[in-house]
């Protein structure tokens, strides 16, 4: 089964990268023959010498051995030159191959759902895009290149030494198919071992960027020694599959190295009868020894690389699953809508996690008129977030339909339903890289002017005037530099740029101070206008101006209108708001 599907993906996913540069591989697979030619030849000169000498040693005159030497040196420079192809543009293939794969791999993760990505450790896709591709490429360079040297090597070996006698090289011979079947066993056994360690190698990339991002954390509660616990569980656990997967290549080596004992043996037995009866001589004797030494040797380079083998066919498995995943919906969308009014409508909605079975949300229904300001409150776990999350369709709905100005948004191709919804979040994120190119990045055909602009309507520009570079301030990993206000106001002027018609607002000033708050406010307030607005909030002190407040619980709606309205209710959203006053 396992070899089966291995076959499956070298078809499906790997060939088609091997197609892409035939030209390169044949000429790689040529050179290799010629290097193998050459190495064969030799043999056969050491015969030609040897049964001169020992037949009649007169005959043996300097411009026959001159004449042998260069025969052999003239074979030594095609095989330097074919070598130097091999190394450089057949290395040059394998790297090739690996950019082509890595790319369409990351293209991929790109349109998977976010979903995917809730369940799934960064650490171990890291380890996918970069070791798992690393030893595909050395598989893809290696593999055709060595089997089909120790093909050559065989095949070529075995139409000669079967021209000097026949039974003596069948009885050489029987020992190299036994060689491969007993590596067979071993080679599943490296096949899960190899795939074990992938998993755990992608546990140690992912603990250490989990310790590493959130060193300030680890150092704030001095939990150093934890972190440093924590690692060396992991890389102890590597190492014990490491030395798992060694065990079978010695074992493996084990089985080689009897069976080219044998092959010597059965030489050395039935070579020496022939040659005492003088079915053989002794120049076809040293031709013997020497091609069966060149056969072993390439008999152990292939067992030698089998590990390269393994590795390479388990990091195809692994980007085969990748690839496997099916992406977004949407992305099979044809529609896209433009000249957005902003009206919303939420009917029949009904959704709920993959991981989860109770629905988050059932039978909702909401109809949100253009330009108007929505907020959203209710206790944790009712779905606000979740609701807001559906409206970019970055889940899939389980019931119902989400629209926008009459259009269902699962017509919409992703880029268009994403580019009319602006969010603004809690927890911001910005890249690594300059202020002006965080900015940027809400609109990357938008110019430096427009930047600046939005970063002055977002009031972010005169802290970033204040910074040593302004906008080209390198502002560390995640912004690390700024402060939490300065970063939600950056996170503010991108979607000033992106200008899109409808806003989401997910819990934006609660995790700033007072001070930062108000700064953040005036942003807002700035940036809802004329806009579709999605409010998201705990501080009900922040949404009291809101055109209509929806008190989202476990139930759906329960409440909505505005704040007034609402309070003289004296329902659930009444006694929110005093809490939160309180």
């Amino acid at each position: 089964m396992a070899e089966r599907k291995s076959s499956t993906m070298l078809k499906k996913w790997f060939f088609p990268y091997f197609l892409k540069h035939r030209k390169v591989l044949v000429t790689d697979l040529l050179c290799a023959g010629l290097t193998t030619l050459c190495e064969l030849v030799l043999p056969m000169i050491v015969r030609k010498i040897t049964g001169i000498a020992t037949e009649d040693l007169s005959q043996l005159t300097l411009r026959f051995i001159l004449t042998m030497a260069g025969i052999y040196i003239l074979l030594k420079l095609i095989d330097m030159a074919a070598g130097y192809y091999m190394i450089y543009i057949g290395h040059t293939m394998g790297v090739k191959i690996e950019r082509d794969m890595r790319e369409d791999m990351f293209a991929h993760l790109m349109k998977v759902p976010l979903s995917y990505f809730d369940t799934t450790k960064v650490g171990q896709l890291m380890s996918r895009i970069t070791t798992d591709l690393f030893d595909i490429a050395e598989f893809s360079h290696h593999c055709p290149e060595e089997f089909f040297i120790a093909g050559l090597k065989i095949i070529v070996s075995f139409a000669v030494l079967m021209s000097i006698e026949p039974v003596l090289t069948i009885a050489t011979f029987v020992a190299i198919p036994l060689i491969f079947y007993g590596s067979l066993y071993f080679r599943r056994k490296m096949r899960k071992v190899f795939r074990e360690r992938r998993v755990i190698a992608g546990e140690v990339n992912a603990g250490t960027e989990n310790s590493l991002l959130g060193i300030r954390v680890v150092k704030s509660f001095g939990n150093e020694d934890i972190e440093k616990e924590k690692f060396n569980t992991n890389s102890r656990h590597l190492s014990e599959v490491q030395s798992e997967s060694y065990k079978y290549m010695a074992r493996l080596n084990c089985v080689v190295r009897m069976f080219d004992g044998l092959m010597y043996v059965i030489m050395i037995f039935l070579g020496g009868i022939f040659l005492m009866k003088g079915r053989i001589t002794a120049a076809d004797m040293t031709a013997y020894l020497l091609y069966i030494g060149m056969l072993i040797a390439a008999i152990k380079r292939i067992i030698e690389f089998t590990e390269q083998f393994e590795k390479g066919m388990t990091g195809i498995e692994r980007f085969a699953e990748i690839l496997e995943i099916p992406p977004e919906p949407g992305y099979s969308a044809k529609k896209t809508i433009s000249g957005i009014q902003g009206a919303v409508s939420f009917e029949d909605v009904t959704f709920h996690y993959e991981q989860e079975k109770g629905n988050v949300l059932a039978h909702l229904n909401l109809e949100v008129a253009p330009g108007e300001n929505i907020a959203i409150v209710g206790p944790s776990g009712g779905g606000k977030t979740t609701l807001c999350s559906l409206l970019s369709r970055f889940y899939e709905l389980q019931g119902g339909k989400i629209a926008i100005d009459g259009v269902d948004i699962n017509d919409l191709t992703l880029q268009s339903l994403r580019s009319a919804v602006g969010v603004v979040q809690q927890e911001v994120y910005l890249f690594s890289g300059t202020v002006m190119e965080n900015i940027l990045y809400g609109e990357p055909g938008a110019t430096r002017k427009q930047a600046v602009e939005a970063a002055k309507r977002a009031g972010a520009h005169d802290f970033i005037m204040s910074l040593p570079q302004q906008y080209d301030t390198y502002i560390g990993e995640r912004g690390v530099m700024l402060s939490g206000g300065q970063k939600q106001r950056i996170s503010i002027a991108r979607v000033f740029v992106k200008d899109p018609p409808i806003l989401v607002l997910d819990e934006a000033t609660s995790a700033l101070d007072n001070e930062s708050e108000q700064f953040i406010k005036k942003s807002l307030a700035e940036l809802t206008k004329g806009r579709t607005t999605f409010t998201i909030a705990h501080r009900l002190s922040t949404v009291r101006n809101a055109s209509r407040i929806i008190v989202l619980t476990e139930k759906g709606i329960e409440e909505q209108g505005c704040h007034d309205e609402l309070m003289a209710l004296g329902g659930i959203y009444h006694r929110l708001y005093t809490m939160s006053m309180e």
